[in-house]
């Protein structure tokens, strides 16, 4: 599966198990174990390593302390689906890991700027200077 152009993300890495869902829904949810956990170790994937390091970087809940993903999806009632939208969930984070940066440059606050802040707080300065109590 295609994440973007330059990474592909493999099925054999993924591992799924079925699990059953929370929440109400009746004999249905007590019985069907349709939620899907979907777990991808980073580090034994077949990711590019740029991705990888991207990845161990980000602080996501769903990431562990020993570079796995955990994403849990119990969104319908159809474990294929379930299955599916997990993989989507995968795919999202993966394309946030590749996503570059923009660089900041920084930059001068323009004359007139600095000018009209200067004034600001000269009247300001001004205003509490009138309310002090006059000295004769």
């Amino acid at each position: 599966m295609q994440v973007d152009r330059f990474c592909h993300l493999l099925l054999d890495d993924i591992s799924f198990s079925p699990i059953r869902a929370q929440g109400a829904g009746g004999q249905h949810v007590n019985k069907v174990a349709t939620a899907i956990h979907l777990r991808f170790d980073i580090r034994a994937s077949r990711l590019p390593e740029k991705t990888k390091e991207n990845l161990l970087k980000q602080s996501d809940h769903r990431i562990t302390s020993d570079g796995v993903i955990v994403i849990k999806s119990q969104g319908s009632r159809s474990q294929e689906f379930n299955k599916q939208v997990a993989i989507e969930k995968l795919v999202v984070i993966i394309q946030q890991a590749n996503k570059v940066q923009k660089v900041r440059r920084a930059t001068k606050p323009t004359k007139a700027s600095v000018r009209k802040r200067l004034e600001s707080k000269n009247n300001r300065k001004q205003v509490k200077q009138q309310r002090k109590k006059v000295i004769l």
